[in-house]
């Protein structure tokens, strides 16, 4: 007996209910990210392995253990399903010499891949709507994407606390990075493994962890605001200035790291407390060395990615509606009453109608049950007598009130115009 087939665990089909509900997330995010001047880009789903080790750090979780990685087979070249965004996005602005532009907005949509333990609210395949900024150096652009999505939940109607930081310059955290390991150290006993593991090589992490003691050691340990710079400080000044005159509540969180090494200055997330462990809904920040650090030149730029599995559980139901407008039955002899509905269709959608046309056969009574099941409002009927008067019998689903009409085909738009609307 052949094994049955099933998809990956934690890379998910999407059945069409949820995936109209995306397609509708990725138009008013689109619209939005338009709005202020964003333009498409799409970038390949695998991308050198070294791309994403220079771009998000050799010490990170995502590097050491969460990438999808493998040898071409063809010429040995090393791989990897992209983990995030914003490293393809870098890599696409200098080869095509994109960051010859004095400034450059752009924003994509897709899959991800990271190989983790598969729950609600993160899987293996996961999917990001993600803008990125070039060749910005002031703190005005940070300050616009975090108000860009604020506008975004509120077109949408859902409700998240952002929390944002600054991370100061590389040469700042560095003198943080090693106060912080000496004073690890003192306690290096009590830390739990992950902390451990992560104290030379990544410690900013450890305060993200879950562990109680690890936690109450991390509440005396050196914070980072305190190292930044006059330039730093006044960058940072200078955002949240921005988010207070146009009224974004936001809470400033001197612990806030994320987990990718190209972050400088300003850091945020948009954060609920409706989806349990896995609450940050979108997050991004500024990463000015990102670019040359990949080869380019030097290159100011911010970010932020959005997980689309966790904001579709927020948004919850919507108004998609794809029922049709109009179900075209018919039935008879030859092939009259078929080419008259396929007539009746297209001129149907070429007036901006949304039609199912009946396939399959079937009786008129079969026929009519699946027109009645499938929404519409109106379904026209097609049989000899129609054929013979070049005609369609229009007979209302929903509105008892209003009979049937006989309508010519070559009437049929208008007669709908007259008392329906368009949906598409």
């Amino acid at each position: 007996m052949s094994q049955k087939l099933q998809s990956v665990r934690g890379m998910n089909d999407i059945l069409p209910d949820d995936a109209l509900r995306r397609e509708w997330l990725e138009t008013q995010a689109a619209k939005c990210l338009r709005s202020y001047g964003y333009l498409p880009i799409q970038t390949p789903i695998v991308e050198p392995t070294p791309l994403f080790s220079r771009a998000i750090g050799e010490a990170t979780d995502i590097v050491e253990k969460e990438m999808y990685s493998f040898t071409d087979a063809l010429n040995g070249e090393p791989l990897t399903l992209r983990p995030e965004g914003t490293a393809g996005c870098a890599r696409a602005v200098i080869q095509h010499g994109l960051a010859n532009q004095h400034t450059l907005r752009l924003y994509y949509m897709g899959a991800m891949f990271r190989h983790e333990r598969p729950q609600k609210g993160r899987y293996r395949q996961f999917h990001q709507i993600g803008a990125e900024a070039f060749g910005f150096p002031g703190p005005d652009v940070d300050a616009e994407q975090i108000l860009l999505l604020a506008r975004l939940w509120k077109e949408l109607g859902v409700s998240l606390t952002l929390s944002i930081n600054s991370l100061g310059q590389s040469e700042e955290r560095t003198r943080h990075r090693k106060d912080l390991i000496a004073y690890l150290e003192k306690h290096e006993a009590s830390l739990d493994e992950d902390a451990r593991r992560r104290l030379y090589s990544n410690p900013l992490r450890i305060f993200d962890s879950k562990n109680q003691t690890t936690q109450a050691i991390c509440a005396d340990a050196p914070e980072l605001p305190a190292y930044l710079g006059e330039a730093s400080h006044a960058h940072f000044a200078d955002v949240t200035l921005i988010l207070q005159d146009e009224g974004v509540p936001f809470t400033v969180n001197p612990r806030m790291v994320r987990g990718l090494d190209y972050y400088n200055l300003t850091v945020f997330e948009w954060i609920t407390n409706d989806l349990g462990a896995q609450g940050t809904v979108a997050a991004g920040g500024r990463y000015d060395g990102l670019v040359e650090q990949l080869g380019g030149k030097p290159t100011p730029a911010c970010g932020f990615a959005i997980g689309v599995e966790r904001l579709l559980e927020l948004v919850g139901q919507n108004n998609t509606d794809e029922t049709p407008d109009i179900y075209v039955v018919h039935q008879g002899e030859g092939e009259g009453a078929r080419t008259l509905a396929f007539r009746a269709a297209e001129q149907l959608r070429d007036a901006g109608y949304r039609v199912i046309l009946h396939c399959g056969g079937g009786s008129f009574k079969s026929q009519m049950k699946k027109a009645d099941g499938s929404g519409a409002n109106y379904a026209i009927l097609i049989g000899g007598d129609e054929v013979a008067a070049k005609a369609a019998l229009v007979k209302p689903l929903r509105d008892k009130e209003r009979e049937q009409e006989l309508v010519k085909l070559a009437d049929l738009s208008h007669h709908f115009n007259n008392f329906t609307h368009r949906k598409n």
